[in-house]
């Protein structure tokens, strides 16, 4: 077992300059390990939301976060707001229609650098509506994970939307002034990606004396 997991570290790191060259890699969103989130103003406070079905693919260059791309795709059924009841309004016609749009999709088109600070900006489509969003943008980290597989990165995107642009609008007036529903949407996006890499050759585990021993036995029966 330990050598085993020595030289899948060792697999791992050997990637690491392959990915921190000129030339961007490609790391697929690993929804297991990643977030996509929401919180609006209920009446005098919050409520949050999530979404425990997307994926996606992630084009970056480690060295300079400039060449991040983003392509993302969320299915809309999957909303959960820990309320049966609000979450078949969600999926109603008054908000998301899930039944007409099944996805929400995010494609992005440019990141900056402003001081110390990066923004993505891209096309999200949601109710057949396509429209530009800027969403600050933090790289959290490169790294090789041998025990998970493969080189790993984590990225956190967040921002505000007003989901009345995306046709999602429905609202009641609360008696005494004011309504149910704020606007503004909260968006937070948590992502650990791992590189398409991580399924070569270089990066399976090696086989350890004993079961290799196990498999010429086995391949001389075989015969």
């Amino acid at each position: 077992m330990l050598r085993r997991n020595l030289v899948a570290t060792m697999a791992a790191f050997a990637l690491l300059p392959a990915l921190a060259s000129a030339e961007a890699a490609k790391f697929k969103i690993d929804s297991t390990h990643s977030e996509v989130s929401f919180t609006i103003r209920h009446l005098v406070s919050k409520t949050s939301g999530n979404f425990g079905d997307f994926g996606g693919e992630i084009t970056l260059d480690p060295k300079d976060p400039s060449t991040l791309s983003i392509n993302g795709t969320i299915q809309t059924a999957t909303i959960d707001t820990n309320n049966d009841k609000r979450d078949g309004h969600l999926k109603g016609p008054d908000f998301f229609d899930v039944a007409k749009f099944p996805e929400i999709t995010f494609k992005s088109t440019k990141v900056a650098k402003s001081g110390d600070k990066w923004t993505v900006n891209g096309d999200l489509t949601m109710k057949g509506v396509t429209k530009p969003v800027v969403l600050d943008l933090a790289i959290l980290g490169v790294s090789p994970t041998p025990v998970f597989g493969g080189v790993r990165v984590g990225l956190e995107a967040t921002g505000k939307i007003n989901r009345k642009d995306w046709g999602v609008s429905w609202n009641n007036v609360v008696e005494g002034g004011g309504t149910i529903l704020g606007d503004d949407v909260d968006l937070t996006i948590r992502v650990e990606a791992v590189n398409a890499i991580e399924k070569a050759d270089a990066m399976q585990p090696a086989k350890s004396e004993k079961e290799e021993k196990e498999e010429k036995e086995k391949a001389a029966k075989t015969k």
